[in-house]
């Protein structure tokens, strides 16, 4: 199991030599620069290495004109505690998938938990202990935001107050306990969002023993504030119904690895013809029963540009700007007084692509030559990702 991850600052840090900078921003989705000046793990410049302060760095990076991002935010998973997975016996797939270029991961629900209590009392504690131990132990890095309570009937307008005073900021999928109809839940997500606590509604067929069939109509009528998995996880309403939530609802949109991938496409051109990119956010829906995917965000990325015919460069937003503004979270575009978390990219070797984003279109996914998370790198070329052509080295 990783350990701790200490919480140390990184100083100043100077990365320069870039070639390709992607912001993570969809209205500006390429920046015009070639330098980051990072100090304690906060951007404190973007801009051309002339204009830049590069004096005193205590680390500088050469990027090799290769590309650099925002870290990736997987907006919708499933852990338990620690870097472990029961769903699927796993060790260290947090860690695994910082190596494919994660570096912040959202809870959709702490599900998997042996035992999981399902009583108001026992389903607030666990989200409240999952908040803390999350806060307090970082994988490989990853920021998991954690402590995402499964709502159950009987539950009452002070039990969310109780848990927003207590940290938690998130509601698991809605649907997976024992709420199912949209009038129940569009009680609860109120609620919720009274106190400021982001909600998720499952979509599509169930994926769990106790889960069910939440339809198009129910998730309209809950509102909540993300259409989780709209491509379903893992069965998903058909196309013509997830069309229509596109088109009905405002809330975000989000495409997961682990669902229906025509569907996923269709949500996704569905979004771009409404004119509503901002609205789409990527994740896995992992660990599930498919498994454990350390490259499953690079591989959606993939994916809905090379069969969905969706610039890179904007799919790449979706997984970085659209979720960190929609999560509320100070990462995932790069800007002065963001979080210095970046993933460092290019061409796999021996792709078709003549340059990265060339061999996404194509359908291969990046090899990732260096991770960052607040300034400080921690991995350098990816034991996962297939090889980059080039990689950054630390000076």
């Amino acid at each position: 199991m990783a350990d701790a991850v200490s919480t140390g600052k990184s100083g100043k840090v100077v990365i320069k030599n870039i070639g390709l900078l992607l912001s993570g921003d969809i209205d500006r989705p390429i920046l015009d620069a070639n330098t980051i000046v990072v100090h304690d793990g906060i951007i404190t410049a973007v801009g051309l290495e002339k204009d830049c302060d590069l004096e005193g760095a205590k680390t500088t990076i050469d990027v090799h004109q290769t590309c650099v991002a925002p870290g990736l935010i997987d907006s919708h998973v499933h852990p338990v505690f620690g870097d472990w997975t029961p769903r699927q016996n796993q060790i260290g797939w947090i860690d695994s998938t910082m190596n494919g270029g994660v570096t912040t991961m959202v809870s959709a629900g702490e599900v998997h938990l042996p035992g999981r209590p399902k009583d108001i009392v026992g389903l607030k504690a666990l989200a409240i202990t999952a908040q803390r131990s999350f806060d307090n132990f970082r994988p490989g890095g990853v920021k998991v935001i954690a402590g995402a309570p499964v709502i159950e009937k009987g539950m009452v307008e002070q039990d969310f107050k109780d848990l927003a005073e207590a940290g938690v900021t998130l509601l698991g999928e809605v649907g997976l306990g024992s709420v199912k109809a949209g009038y129940e839940a569009k009680e609860m997500v109120a609620w919720a969002r009274k106190y400021r606590i982001q909600s998720t509604i499952h979509t599509g067929g169930p994926s769990i023993p106790g889960s069910g069939l939440i339809d198009k109509d129910v998730v309209l009528e809950a509102d909540a504030d993300v259409i989780g998995h709209i491509n379903g996880g893992h069965t998903s309403l058909s196309e013509a119904h997830v069309c229509e939530l596109c088109e009905k609802s405002s809330r975000a949109i989000e495409i997961v690895h682990n669902g229906n991938e025509r569907v996923a496409i269709a949500a996704a051109q569905a979004a771009l013809q409404l004119k509503c990119p901002h609205r789409v956010i990527l994740g896995t829906d992992g660990p599930a029963g498919s498994g454990v995917q350390p490259l499953g965000m690079l591989r959606l990325i993939a994916l809905l540009s090379s069969l969905g015919n969706i610039a890179p460069e904007l799919v790449f937003c979706f997984a970085t700007g659209n979720t960190a503004k929609i999560r509320k979270l100070n990462c995932g575009l790069i800007e002065v007084g963001r979080a210095a978390d970046f993933v460092f990219m290019d061409r796999a070797q021996h792709t078709a692509g003549r340059d990265l984003l060339e061999s996404v279109r194509l359908g291969d996914i990046p090899g990732i030559g260096m991770v960052m998370i607040d300034g400080i790198v921690r991995s350098e070329r990816s034991r996962n990702t297939p090889p980059a052509t080039t990689v950054p080295t630390v000076a």
